[in-house]
């Protein structure tokens, strides 16, 4: 007899005719298949079953069949194989329904908000919603095309509170279409456009079974409609696949859709676009408004700079290299908005209304050069505040700043920052000033003295001569005599805030513009026995003006209980703080962070498709990156905006962020262990934690910081070597490669050349790239953002302005006479006035302020992580190390996940809390660098 286990390897793909009662007109084709049982397959030798003396060989296995047939006992006329085969054949065609709901977050007119976004959420009343879908599978059929099926929605339903809507349709899906690889949507809807959060497929016939499965795509995009864009939204599985490994059924899709979200480089950007392209910063100045807004290009071989997302504008008609403003909106890719969450939109409104509402209320009730009378009156605007005229709206977006007291007024009052409430003259003291340097607001500036003496690199000429004013007998005087200036520096006792060869080009443009003054500094600090820093010396430094009237002017300061002296030193440190708080804002925060992440994040979508693990990894970690600059060039480090009218470089704090790209910028260098080794603050050492050394024990910055960055650099590494098992699959990456390929030599063109740039021909190399880049979105940003109220909301603090120059640079002015009888209103009159101060106080609070769903780095599991074992264990783990970190600097188990994604996708820095003096309580990093 012939078992069922030889009919199954026996070939169905014979020659021969059915038997004349073949029911073929039940079966579609079935006279032009293949899947025939012949007469030379029911006239085998029968007997061999049942005579085991001799085993056959095994047949190829029947392709077509895609299960065991259980056949019983075959008798010589083959009916009962007839009929076993029939019923697989038959099945084999046979189309199951499958459901598809399609939930939309949020419905938005193409101007406005649709107004079903309003009405009552418990009625589920019907929408309408046509959107055509199609189905793709993996594989193509046997004439080398796509296998698809489609369906359409017309009717959705509201579902809930959160006012979602669902569409649902049906697809007929044979039991043959394959696993489905992708769905591509398109809205036949006339102005709406739909934020799609999820297409559940349910009823798909299983691949390996006669069962059937479910499917979920994980959209979270904004659909526009055909009559605004008719690109084709393609949405992949969960799956992710190297370029190598992509499904025959998927490849055409996977080129389409960077195609495009390459676009073609031409016309001016809509609402509805989703393309991403290069542009240089040409946006910053407004010179049709005033030649006073003209300022120069930044990007190109005159003033190097990494490029911004491209809109497309035309010139201004003034100066053709600058592009025109928008009367709309600024243009970012449609999924880059905030939008896609209401809080995070909520919290993009916020920063909208402190500078379109409350900045404008502070300028009418203040005077711009009015400074505050008394420090007392600087503690009004926490205890009493000011009242400002309402708009109904200001409570709603800034409840922490302003409260309503009666129809048509609010009161805008600013909380008490932590540090000024634990002690109020804490800022005044020599000890919180050497804190903050390595626990503060700009962790990244303090730097190991390396050598003796202190010299400039700047031209002679121009900027005198280049020895310090800060001597050794200087040094030695001030730390007591307990060694000597080469013992201290080959020791790595001494530190520095270096601020003289960066700022000392602009002290006299600076000081043209009027009412703000600038100086090079160098601040020298001695490293305690007890792990502390004690500032012992800083030097100011004013060039020869322009006009060459004044000689070049320097001074040296030290810490004094003589009355006069003790308060130039105060003096002193207040200048320090302002050039502090201007390299903060420019370069630690917005360069370092905003700025440089943003080519990454173009060329990441249009080089890696949306299936690439390599894609999939940093998404989170970019996250609204590009909303949040482009509002920044609009309106805070735009000409006349916040940053330069309240910070010390004015109009030429753009151009001094282009000079520190130019000169200092390095991506190898982005890295957290090789920025503290480049400035002197760690030396390798595989004994010691983290492999390295650090010079100050007690950095709270790098304590904590490098515990985060260990933990990232695991996560990726278990991620890369999990799609990477050889060398080869990396070189031979066309999509990794060509990403960052375009980043060097595009969105960096500027530095293309540069030898520091690693190449991905490793898993090293690999590793480290993208470690950095995850580092400086979440952890780096964190670091120098979320603090920024707790530090400077208390605006003496951290002042971001000097309003007078050094009392003593010309002793024989009335600010001299001033300052020997009231050094307090002396210093008064130096601090910002009450508008920068309020306009400052009032962005940075909202800066500092968490998104009510903030996605913390380590805290939700990505859908395309969950699906891979080996990612998600590895995920898990790295889970585990963050809430490790979070209890150790919280002093407590923090099983909420408390640290943010969206960081630089950011721990808020302070979480980044030092095990000793912390500074304000932190909250938690989040992924990316979302505000």
């Amino acid at each position: 007899m012939l078992s069922p286990h030889h009919l199954h390897n026996m070939p169905l793909n014979c020659h021969g005719k059915p038997p004349a009662s073949y029911p073929s007109k039940n079966i579609p084709s079935i006279a032009k298949t293949r899947y025939r049982v012949t007469k030379s397959v029911l006239q085998q030798n029968l007997s061999t079953n049942q005579n085991a003396a001799a085993p056959q060989e095994a047949a190829p296995p029947i392709a077509a069949v895609p299960k065991v047939i259980e056949l019983p006992p075959i008798t010589i006329d083959g009916a009962a194989v007839i009929k076993a085969v029939e019923s697989v054949v038959i099945d084999k065609f046979k189309k199951l329904p499958v459901k598809c709901v399609i939930t939309v977050k949020r419905i938005i007119g193409s101007d406005k908000e649709s107004t079903v976004d309003h009405e009552d959420p418990n009625n589920h009343e019907m929408v309408a919603g046509r959107l055509h879908l199609t189905l793709y599978s993996t594989e193509l059929d046997r004439s080398g095309k796509e296998k698809t099926v489609t369906a359409y929605t017309e009717k959705g339903t509201r579902r809930g509170e959160d006012q979602l809507v669902e569409f649902e349709c049906s697809f007929s899906v044979p039991r043959t279409f394959g696993k489905v690889g992708a769905v591509t949507v398109q809205n036949e809807q006339e102005d709406e456009t739909l934020l799609v959060s999820t297409i559940a497929l349910d009823g798909l016939p299983s691949p390996t079974t006669t069962t059937t499965t479910s499917l979920t795509f994980n959209c979270n995009s904004h659909i526009s409609p055909l009559s605004q864009n008719r690109d084709l939204r393609i949405f992949f599985s969960n799956k992710s696949y190297l370029p190598a490994q992509t499904p025959d059924g998927l490849k055409r899709l996977r080129d389409l859709d960077l195609e495009n979200l390459r676009g073609d480089g031409t016309g001016e950007r809509k609402e509805s676009d989703r393309i991403y392209d290069y542009d240089v910063y040409n946006d910053l100045a407004d010179p049709d408004s005033s030649p006073d807004l003209a300022r120069p290009v930044l990007g190109g071989p005159e003033h190097p700079y990494p490029r911004r997302c491209r809109t497309g504008r035309g010139p201004t008609k003034t100066d053709k290299k600058t592009e025109k403003k928008s009367s709309a909106n600024y243009y970012v890719p449609r999924d880059e908005q905030f939008s896609a969450t209401k809080s995070n939109e909520f919290q993009l409104n916020a920063l909208r209304q402190a500078v379109h509402a409350v900045i404008p209320r502070i300028v009418s009730i203040t005077n711009p050069k009015m400074g505050f009378p008394f420090f007392t009156a600087i503690d009004f605007l926490y205890n009493q505040g000011l009242i400002i005229p309402s708009n109904g709206l200001l409570s709603t977006y800034l409840p922490r700043v302003v409260k309503v007291i009666s129809f048509g007024k609010e009161l805008l009052q600013y909380e008490t920052p932590e540090l000024i409430t634990r002690d109020r003259f804490s800022w005044l003291t020599d000890k919180e000033f050497a804190r903050e340097t390595l626990a503060g607001l700009n962790p990244y500036s303090i730097q190991l003295v390396k050598e003796w003496p202190l010299t400039s690199k700047l031209d002679p000429k121009l900027y005198g001569p280049p020895e310090s004013a800060i001597t050794k007998e200087l040094v030695e005087k001030e730390i007591g005599g307990v060694m000597t200036v080469e013992e201290a520096v080959e020791k790595k006792r001494l530190f520095m805030l270096d601020y003289h060869d960066l700022f000392l080009p602009y002290v006299n443009l600076v000081r043209d513009l009027g009412d703000t003054y600038l100086y090079g500094s160098r601040t020298l600090f001695f490293l305690r026995d007890n792990g502390t820093l004690q500032p012992i010396a800083i030097e100011l430094t004013r060039p020869a003006s322009n006009d060459q009237k004044l000689e070049p002017w320097k001074q040296v300061y030290t810490p004094t209980s003589e009355p006069t002296k003790e308060w130039l030193w105060k003096f002193a440190k207040l200048n320090v703080l302002v050039q502090d708080s201007a390299y903060h804002q420019l370069i630690a925060h917005w360069l370092r962070t905003h700025c440089a992440a943003e080519p990454f994040i173009i060329a990441a979508n249009r080089q890696l498709s949306a299936m690439h693990p390599i894609y999939r990894l940093l998404h989170p970690y970019f996250r609204y990156t590009m909303e949040i600059n482009a509002f920044a060039r609009e309106k805070l480090i735009n000409a006349g905006g916040i940053i330069e009218s309240c910070f010390s470089a004015g109009k030429y704090s753009m151009l001094f962020s282009s000079v520190v790209y130019d000169q200092v910028w390095r991506f190898d260098m982005e890295a957290l262990p090789a920025d503290l080794i480049r400035r002197g603050l760690a030396e390798e050492d595989p004994n010691a934690e983290h492999g390295l050394k650090l010079a100050i024990q007690d950095y709270p910055f790098a304590n904590d910081g490098l515990i985060l960055w260990d933990a990232i650099r695991e996560w990726v590494s278990d991620y890369v070597n999990h799609y990477y098992p050889h060398t080869s699959t990396i070189e031979d990456d066309k999509e990794l490669q060509a990403w960052w390929t375009e980043v060097r030599t595009v969105g960096h063109g500027d530095k293309k050349d540069e030898p520091w740039w690693p190449v991905l021909n490793s898993h090293e190399n690999l590793i480290q790239t993208l470690s950095t880049i995850i580092w400086v979105n979440s952890g780096h940003h964190a670091a120098v953002n979320f603090g920024q109220y707790g530090y400077a909301g208390y605006f003496p603090n951290r002042p971001s302005v000097a309003r007078t120059k050094m009392p003593d640079e010309d002793p024989k002015d009335d600010e001299y006479t001033v300052f020997l009888t009231k050094p307090e209103s002396a210093m008064l009159q130096c601090l910002p006035s009450q508008r920068q101060a309020t306009m400052v106080m009032t962005i940075l609070d909202v800066l500092s302020t968490h998104s009510t769903d903030e996605e913390y780095i380590a805290d939700k599991m990505e859908p395309s992580w969950e699906v891979a074992p080996a990612i998600k264990g590895a995920f898990e783990r790295f889970r585990g190390k963050v809430m490790e970190l979070t209890g150790i600097i919280d002093g407590r188990n923090l099983d909420e996940g408390l640290l943010n994604r969206n960081g630089a996708g950011v721990v808020p820095y302070e979480l980044l809390k030092p095990r000793s003096e912390s500074g304000v309580t932190g909250m938690g990093v989040p992924n990316s660098i979302s505000i």
